[in-house]
């Protein structure tokens, strides 16, 4: 990650960054901020005319680059903050991801009375924005490699620098899981990640189940989906668990490491992705990452049901009952709606043996979520009000939208099977409603204090977008990281 300081008076500056903010739509017009730093009276009057000459609004983001060879500071970015909120600087922050600098290096005269959200919404963008997934040595000189913030007091904003890293560092771990292509990603490849990462922090600790001990334990469903490949399931469990914990919550990720749609195959165009169907999986193995580097005084465990679904002569068929943790079974007669299975024993696993005070469901389950809401916004589901209400809000504070959707009693005799206990995929009722309404069904006595999250659409970007890049987006870290920290 590039490295971002804090400092009070900053030595010699050769391109120097201005926050420029709309003075209101009475006069549109824009000035430069009152900076923490003195900055010559020269600068500010050149920037003045530069910015009356190309009207600039102030829009979160926007960027104008005023030259000034031969002089200090040579260059001059005038970047917008549009409101001021840290969505708004968090856009500030990402736009200075791309600028091109020769030297790698950038000063960010802060205003004077920009507050701690303000280098919290700077830093993310920053660092979520200059986030690159490359399987090359090559390297691009002309990026940003070092940022200046030059703020008052910097004592002051140390806590929510902190804050930042450490969300943008398990947000990028999220991104790295969820890129990596399949011929290297497998489920036990997944579990030697989390292995490996759980080793920086105290009090983290990893268990791994394997294909022989998920038999013996009943994890139907993890078996079912990783029997056609030759690569065989895992469940991965994480937990931070602190000695001041007052409650309990655990994360349950669907982990398809890569999905063909097994028997019920794919086509091409819709298979060529694939390897992003255990986003949420890297998602909630990176919250609790996270939650360990923020020391957060809750206890939280991820759950990671991780198997490929491939077509073979083990596969498992459209048809066939499976029979989950803890004895609940499903009629399956579409293999390609396989996440929901792992995710049932995850949850039933979490209700029977763990018996936390919140769970919550986060997984890329269905292309209806897309439908319903677009590439930006996962829904989200939860009999729960005040859940649903603390969720949301973490998720817009974070930078990540959610819309909660509704659990129709009505729906819920889609789910009636002839043979087993419920229908994983009915081919009535709207699609991703009906897998929230299966996946409820396993969460026995924590079924008001379970919050499910779809986030199949905004798991993935298709091109560079404010603080996202093109590809593994992360998405749900940022979520749980601010709504845990509420708790």
């Amino acid at each position: 990650m590039l490295a971002i300081r804090l400092v009070e008076h900053p030595d010699a500056v050769d391109t120097l960054v201005l926050p420029v903010r709309p003075t209101g739509a009475a006069t549109e017009q824009t000035r430069v901020t009152g900076t923490a730093v003195q900055v010559a009276q020269e600068v500010t009057a050149e920037a003045e005319a530069l910015l009356a000459a190309t009207g600039h609004g102030g829009t979160a983001g926007l960027v104008h680059e005023l030259p000034r060879p031969l002089r200090t500071p040579s260059r001059v970015l005038l970047v917008g903050t549009g409101a001021g909120g840290e969505a708004d600087w968090r856009a500030f922050g990402a736009a200075l991801a791309r600028v091109r600098v020769p030297d790698g290096s950038l000063t960010v005269a802060l205003p004077a009375d920009a507050g701690p959200e303000a280098v919290r919404g700077l830093a993310e963008g920053l660092w979520l924005a200059s986030y690159r997934f490359r399987m090359t040595d090559r390297d691009d000189d002309a990026t940003v490699r070092d940022v200046v913030v030059a703020v008052p007091e910097p004592a002051r904003y140390e806590a929510a620098l902190a804050a930042a890293r450490v969300t943008a560092r398990a947000t990028r771990f999220a991104r790295d899981l969820t890129n990596m292509p399949s011929s290297v990603k497998c489920p036990e490849w997944f579990a030697d990640q989390v292995r490996a990462a759980a080793r920086e922090y105290d009090g983290l600790t990893v268990t791994v189940r394997e294909p022989e001990q998920l038999a013996a334990e009943g994890f139907g469903g993890i078996l079912a989906v990783g029997g056609g490949s030759a690569r065989g399931p895992r469940l991965v469990e994480l937990s931070w668990q602190p000695p001041d914990a007052r409650r309990h919550v655990v994360l349950v990720g669907k982990g398809i490491t890569f999905d063909t749609g097994g028997i019920s195959i794919k086509p091409r165009e819709a298979m060529k992705l694939m390897r992003k169907d255990m986003g949420g999986a890297a998602a909630v193995v990176s919250a609790v990452i996270g939650a360990a580097a923020l020391r957060l005084p809750v206890r939280v465990t991820a759950l990671a049901p991780l198997a490929e679904n491939m077509v073979s002569g083990s596969a498992f068929r459209p048809g066939d009952v499976i029979r989950h943790y803890g004895g609940m079974t499903s009629e399956s007669t579409n293999s390609d709606a396989e996440g929901r299975l792992v995710l049932a024993d995850g949850l039933a696993y979490a209700a029977h043996r763990l018996a936390p005070d919140l769970l919550v469901s986060v997984a890329t389950l269905t292309g209806a979520n897309a439908v319903a809401l677009g590439k930006r916004t996962a829904a989200l589901y939860s009999d729960r009000d005040e859940l649903a209400e603390a969720v949301a809000a973490a998720a817009a504070a974070a930078g990540e939208r959610a819309w909660r959707m509704p659990l129709p009693a009505d729906y819920v005799e889609y789910l009636n099977s002839d043979i087993a206990d419920v229908f994983s995929a009915p081919e009535r009722g709207a699609g991703s409603v009906t897998a929230a309404l299966y996946l409820r069904e396993f969460t026995g006595k924590l079924r008001d204090r379970w919050v499910h999250l779809d986030m199949s659409a905004p798991s993935w970007s298709d091109s560079d977008d404010a603080e996202l890049v093109k590809g593994a987006t992360g998405w749900g870290v940022r979520t749980l990281l601010r709504w845990l920290a509420t708790l």
